[in-house]
């Protein structure tokens, strides 16, 4: 009796102590985030602890310049040509080896895997000494490399989507009703993986979105994006920034909610 007592205490000392730490850690994350989201509305902030007044006066002049709007519609272009790429040509890759020649996955998942092995500064190199003396236009490449680098999220969310509904017995079912494979794909497969999907386009868009060091070395001012706007504003205006990067997290925030939203959806679905 005793030692299940004292057993007891330490899993709730423990539960206590993680919530703690749990607590700490939210706040070291958070703080810097809320610091600059904070910056990026104040007036003056030197000599307090808090700002000394607020303003949207960086925000507003930040949506005024056409530096800006320009630099975010090439981000937003060139992340959403690449996922548009990937699940044009790639999406339907994944689908045929998961479904029909699954003794291929293997080598598709060490496929995957590499492209964790070469980070972007390597990547760059290799770019600009293999295209710089072709006629092929730099952010086409960039574009290739893009759709290369989300096969990690695409390939993870079709796969676990396919195997939510059981893709290949749903097909199988759908041809045994007459469907041809197309039809069957279009009409009974791809509404049914259709929200894992879209939550593995969003992953990906969010993570090119904010891809900085491929863009900047092999295309730089040539091609500004948000992030290459974002470094060159350090160096001249921290208020301004600030709210670029206040923006971007609304603009993920706004994403990961959406792609919450659907996961959530997509789990309603299956347990229905």
């Amino acid at each position: 009796m005793a030692y299940q007592e004292n057993e007891k205490g330490f899993v709730e000392t423990m539960k206590k102590f993680t919530i703690v730490m749990l607590i700490l850690i939210g706040i070291y994350l958070a703080l810097p985030i809320f610091a600059t989201a904070l910056y990026a509305f104040s007036t003056e902030w030197n000599k307090t602890i808090l700002p000394e007044g607020l303003t949207f006066e960086w925000i507003r002049t930040l949506f005024q310049d056409a530096r800006f709007i320009e630099a975010f519609g090439r981000s937003v272009l060139l992340s959403g040509s690449a996922v548009f790429i990937s699940i044009l040509f790639i999406v339907p890759a994944i689908f045929v080896i998961v479904l029909y020649f699954p003794a291929l996955e293997k080598w598709f998942q060490a496929s995957v895997v590499m492209v964790y092995a070469f980070p972007g500064i390597i990547l760059s190199v290799g770019i600009i000494r293999f295209y710089s003396g072709t006629s092929l236009p730099m952010i086409l490449a960039v574009t290739g490399v893009y759709v290369i680098s989300v096969l990690p999220f695409m390939y993870q969310g079709t796969r676990n989507s396919l195997r939510n509904v059981q893709g290949r017995q749903l097909m199988d079912a759908a041809e045994l009703l007459g469907a041809s494979k197309m039809d069957a794909f279009r009409k009974v497969l791809l509404p049914s993986v259709y929200p894992g999907l879209f939550v593995a386009s969003l992953l990906s868009f969010s993570v090119l979105f904010g891809e900085f060091v491929l863009i900047n070395l092999v295309v730089g001012s040539r091609f500004e994006t948000v992030q290459i706007y974002l470094m060159a504003k350090l160096s001249t205006s921290g208020h301004i920034a600030s709210a670029i990067v206040f923006v971007y997290i609304v603009l993920m925030g706004i994403l990961t909610l959406v792609m919450a939203t659907l996961t959530k959806k997509a789990k309603g679905m299956r347990h229905a």
